[in-house]
């Protein structure tokens, strides 16, 4: 007997096992019953062999009427060729280097053969088919009810590679199966009254189901079951992680009455939302507390993210702590550095001729700062009198540090890594500051909750009064060319209105080695901005994708010439990129030609058109990023995909789907479904394969929301999870070490 944690060496061989191991990352008897299918196939109804068709997969039932075996002439090894016939047609099986086959394939033998039809110098044949040969004692009736069963069978197909074939994996699993310890009970990770109140079968009953099912009722029961297993475990340890987070200690840092927050408040020249209120009232709730605050904040392109954080700032300011904001690029770090010192005014002048009262500091840090005005910066960190500091990784340094860091807030999460983000955080006195992380890229909520999971998820949906609509629409250049010549046109009236245009492209391009814009990835101290072009098979008939560059000088030689048109990409030293971007926010340049270094966070209200080349070469979610980009003020938006992929193409679909709706959440939820959401545990960074096998984070909402909820009360009632020991198994091999590392700094 086998049980879930045996070496596969001890039940399927030394050789075997290595295979396995090498090919599949597959050790033990758990990881190969955990390798499942990612089909099923049927052999097929039973087929005339006078009416086969090449290329149809097919199952016959046949008597040997010959057989030969000759060696090859153009390489080593031998072929056997078995001739099989049902009276009415004949059909040629053939089998290379299995000679021993022949000890079971004597003329006279009836049995079921299945393959798909290839044709071999006119004669149709079966490579290597599967085949099931009679007793010789069958009957008729018998063998057409054989015959009926071998080729309705469910057979699974799973992921394989050129030295392990999916039917070796079928075969191995069957052989675990067969010797698996009838205590597998024992070890469910699923408590047993979780089971009954789901109606959930066993383990050992789910792995049958999954690997050898009878039909697929069975697969759809074990599937459940199996889904069960991964959403439980991953929500166990979530809330575990959750739980503890919520015991440390952490300084309340309350709100001031008569204070910064107050007087930035008063100053403000419009009215906060209904949802930026709420919001910032949970905030302000959570820097209240006596426990680290663990936050996400997501909302749509241009729903005041930014100014709910700043409000945040200002609290802990005002409580005499010190916020931090960390963003991913220069140009992004900068963009918020010039609107936090705008919106303050006074406010931000804090020990300086003409500041206000409850004035304090807004200090930049980046890595390409001169040595002034970084030892200027630093200073002002570390004593104090910057009570708001906004850099980039520059800011993740050893020699930068702060007199109480209270706050954490760190823009668009995802381009930062688990130690990057815990250098900063522990940057704090007591290494619990209050963290608050803003993406711009909504998530569907369960999504969120999951990917997020020791963060509590507020979302902004409601879009600032006075926001401009934006419409979008899809330029076929190469099915209509003068739909291209229009975009242009439309282009020179809007700048002829004192309006500004950007211009994206997914490359820079020029002499230096482009791959994907090497560039643009990040270098020293500071990221620049990334790119990431998705390549798209139906992309530009096999041209390299456009760049900045090469389009820059075209347009302004020809559909713009006469305009003032610039360009902006991360080979740019950074006080060139932030005096391209000075000089377009004070309307000097009309059309601004730029990679994604726009994407997030630049605040132009004059910009009303966003022109995307090679639209197809990127994703949902950055299109909409993009997008957001115009319509920041009162003037309407438009936004123009330019593509030259045919209409049928993918790609046209992702496209439509952006032209068709301004709803970041239900963008979100195309592009998940599109690409899949990765692992939730991190395995970019950890380098581990993913734990979600059977589980998708959008089709099995409700299941996860169920599997929270259980989990949750679980954790509750037995933290350590001494009262169900393969539970605490499970969790173990689901996160190990370098898991659990990463879900400490999460």
């Amino acid at each position: 007997m086998t049980t879930l944690d045996e070496p596969l060496r001890r039940t399927l061989g030394d050789r075997t096992a290595k295979k396995l191991a090498t090919a599949l990352d597959l050790h033990t008897t758990g990881d190969l019953l955990r390798h499942y299918p990612r089909r099923y196939a049927t052999r097929g109804e039973l087929t005339d062999l006078a009416g086969l068709a090449e290329g149809e997969q097919v199952t016959v039932m046949a008597e040997v009427s010959r057989v030969s075996n000759r060696r090859m002439r153009n390489r080593r090894g031998s072929l056997l060729e078995v001739v099989v016939t049902d009276g009415r047609g004949r059909l040629t099986l053939t089998f290379f280097n299995q000679q021993w086959r022949e000890r079971d394939l004597v003329p006279g033998r009836r049995g079921l053969f299945a393959g798909k039809v290839s044709t071999y110098r006119g004669h149709r044949q079966l490579a290597h088919p599967e085949y099931q040969l009679f007793p010789a004692d069958a009957g008729d009736g018998a063998a057409e009810d054989r015959a009926r069963a071998f080729a309705e069978e469910l057979i699974p197909v799973y992921a394989a590679t050129a030295d392990v074939a999916s039917w070796k994996i079928a075969q191995c699993v069957g052989i675990v199966l067969d010797q698996l310890d009838d205590r597998t009970a024992d070890a469910d990770p699923l408590p047993p009254e979780l089971r009954a109140r789901h109606h959930l079968p066993g383990l050992r009953t789910a792995y049958e189901g999954i690997h050898r099912p009878g039909d697929s009722a069975d697969i759809g029961r074990a599937r459940r079951r199996l889904k069960w297993d991964e959403a439980f475990v991953l929500q166990v340890a979530l809330a575990a992680r959750r739980r503890q987070a919520q015991a440390l200690p952490a300084r309340p840092r309350p709100r001031r009455a008569g204070a910064l927050l107050d007087a930035f408040d008063a100053a403000l020249p419009f009215t906060l939302t209904e949802g930026q209120r709420e919001v910032g009232e949970t905030i302000a709730a959570d820097l209240d507390s006596t426990h680290p605050m663990h936050r996400l904040l997501q909302g749509d392109v241009g729903a005041g993210k930014t100014l709910v954080a700043l409000r945040a700032m200002l609290q802990v300011v005002d409580a005499g702590g010190q916020a931090v904001l960390l963003a991913p690029t220069e140009v992004l770090a900068q963009q918020h550095h010039r609107s936090i010192t705008a919106m303050l005014g006074p406010l931000a002048e804090g020990g300086r001729l003409g500041g206000a009262e409850h004035a304090t500091r807004v200090a930049l840090l980046t890595g390409s700062q001169g040595a002034a005005a970084r030892r200027e910066a630093l200073l002002d960190a570390a004593s104090g009198a910057a009570g708001i500091v906004v850099g980039t990784h520059a800011l993740l340094q050893e020699h930068v540090s702060f007199a109480d860091l209270g706050l954490v807030v760190v823009d668009e999460q995802h381009r930062f890594g688990v130690e990057q983000r815990d250098a900063l955080r522990e940057k704090a006195a007591d290494g619990r500051p209050h963290v608050l992380v803003m993406t711009a890229t909504p998530i569907p909520r369960t999504v969120a909750m999951t990917v997020y999971g020791d963060l509590d998820v507020v979302a902004l949906t409601q879009l600032p009064a006075g926001r401009a609509p934006v419409a979008t629409h899809v330029v076929p250049a190469q099915d209509k060319p003068h739909f291209l010549a229009r975009a242009w046109e439309r282009v020179r009236e809007e700048v002829g209105q004192g309006r500004q245009v950007y211009v994206v492209c997914p490359r820079i391009g020029g002499s230096v080695p482009d791959p994907a814009d090497a560039d643009e990835q990040p270098s020293g101290a500071d990221a620049p901005e990334d790119t990431t072009a998705v390549p798209d098979e139906s992309a530009g008939a096999g041209r390299p994708p456009l760049a900045v560059l090469d389009v820059a000088t075209e347009l302004a030689e020809g559909p713009l010439a006469g305009l003032r048109v610039a360009a902006l990409h991360g080979r740019l030293a950074p006080d060139e990129k932030d005096a391209v971007m000075r000089r377009f926010a004070a309307g000097e340049i009309d059309v601004l030609v730029a990679t994604t270094v726009v994407e997030v966070g630049v605040d132009v209200p004059n910009a009303s058109v966003m022109v995307i080349m090679d639209a197809d070469r990127f994703g949902v979610s950055q299109l909409h990023q993009l997008r957001g980009r115009v319509g920041r003020g009162s003037l309407p938006g438009l936004c123009l995909l330019v593509t030259d992929t045919p209409e049928a193409a993918p790609a046209r679909e992702r496209l439509a789907a952006v032209a068709a709706t301004t709803d970041g959440f239900e963008l979100s939820r195309v592009d998940l479904e599109q690409r899949r959401e990765g692992d939730v545990l991190g395995e970019a960074q950890s380098g581990r394969r993913s734990s979600l096998r059977l589980l998708t984070l959008l089709r099995d909402e409700e299941l996860i929301r169920e599997a929270r909820e259980e989990a949750a009360a679980f954790v509750e009632a037995d933290p350590d999870l001494t009262a169900h020991p393969p539970l605490a198994a499970a969790l173990g091999e689901l996160l190990g070490e370098e898991r659990a590392e990463f879900l400490e700094k999460t």
